[in-house]
């Protein structure tokens, strides 16, 4: 994707340095972060400089890498298991962050500290094409004219490029469809109307920010075609985890009679997780509902408070939804049904 008309990915490795694209400056400034070590690619994912579930999978499997390298000669296996379960624990709900550190780990394991870092690369390099492959099939989806309905930031900023859930919305676009997109704001952290829209503004989509409880009024008001979604994983039967407020998308779109999309890559299904009732939900803090960060009267990012002092506040990061809400799963492999024998076969290849 292009900024300012340079053309970026949103995290890739020089050497033995990984830069990506700070989110947390996004949208008044434009930075690069440099991490040399995978403590601090650990520290980058908590603090969501680095977020999405594809980018949050290349980051840990370039922080498996980093372990590699610092690993030392005496002590260095398990070294480098404490560095995996650190990488692990950053964000637990995605599951693309444990599928990459898998993949690297038995790769270095068994090959050595070259093989490692080439398996970081090459995850990366999977999940951009698959992103490309989940454009095409999603584009099928959308009508010549077609608005759509978004949650959270499932854009090239939560991939290493294209995205999942905006993939197709691009890839209509530059074929000609008129396409306006509903950006939900998506509290508390505001991925919709920090990081989507921005994203949309760059390639000069129409769209607007929408509150995140707005999504009945523009069903009911038949403002909406379609909705699309990413993903932080998908269990064996298609139950979905996804940013907190999915689920409550997917309960008014069937409701209005609404298809309601999931767009993901393989790495984001969990073979080993048959419902959504496996599936771990990630709290994260308090601050981020009490508070809120924007721009102040002298351009400088200042945070607020914007709820009652001494007030508690509860963060869950995501929610689950059931499949039986889902319509259909847009995949790199094509457009499937939410069911155990589905996604088996598409596991299987």
């Amino acid at each position: 994707m292009k900024v300012n008309g340079k053309n970026y990915k949103t995290i890739w490795m020089e050497g033995e340095k990984v830069k990506l694209i700070d989110q947390n400056l996004l949208p008044f400034r434009f930075g690069i972060i440099e991490l040399e070590n995978w403590e601090g690619i650990c520290k980058a994912i908590v603090n969501m400089n680095v977020r999405g579930a594809g980018a949050i999978g290349v980051a840990a499997g370039y922080a498996m890498a980093l372990a590699f390298i610092q690993s030392p000669q005496v002590g260095g296996e398990e070294y480098l298991w404490k560095a995996r379960q650190d990488i692990e624990q950053t964000r637990p709900t995605a599951r693309d962050l444990f599928y990459a550190t898998e993949r690297v780990m038995n790769a270095g394991i068994a090959f050595g500290t070259a093989a490692a870092i080439e398996e970081s690369q090459r995850i990366a390099f999977e999940n951009e094409e698959e992103a490309k492959a989940i454009a095409i099939y999603g584009e099928s989806l959308m009508l010549d004219t077609c608005n759509v309905l978004t949650h959270c930031n499932a854009g090239w900023l939560g991939f290493v490029d294209w995205g999942s859930a905006l993939a197709p919305i691009y890839l209509a676009h530059r074929n000609g469809k008129k396409i306006f997109v509903y950006v939900d704001e998506t509290r508390p952290r505001l991925q919709g109307s920090r990081l989507t829209a921005w994203e949309l503004q760059n390639e000069g989509i129409p769209h607007v920010i929408v509150a995140d409880n707005a999504g009945a009024w523009l069903l009911s008001n038949h403002k909406v075609d379609l909705l699309i979604m990413g993903a932080d994983r998908i269990a064996l039967n298609g139950d979905t985890a996804n940013k907190i407020g999915t689920f409550e998308k997917a309960i008014v779109a069937k409701n209005f009679g609404v298809p309601f999309y999931v767009a993901a890559p393989l790495s984001t299904f969990d073979p080993l997780c048959p419902d959504g009732s496996c599936i771990s939900i990630e709290h994260r803090p308090a601050e981020e509902i009490t508070q809120m960060e924007g721009l102040d009267e002298n351009d400088h990012l200042r945070k607020i408070r914007i709820s009652s002092q001494g007030s508690k506040a509860l963060n869950p990061a995501f929610d689950v939804t059931p499949s039986s809400y889902i319509h259909s799963l847009i995949t790199s492999k094509g457009i499937i049904q939410p069911n155990n024998q589905s996604i088996r076969q598409l596991l299987l290849g």
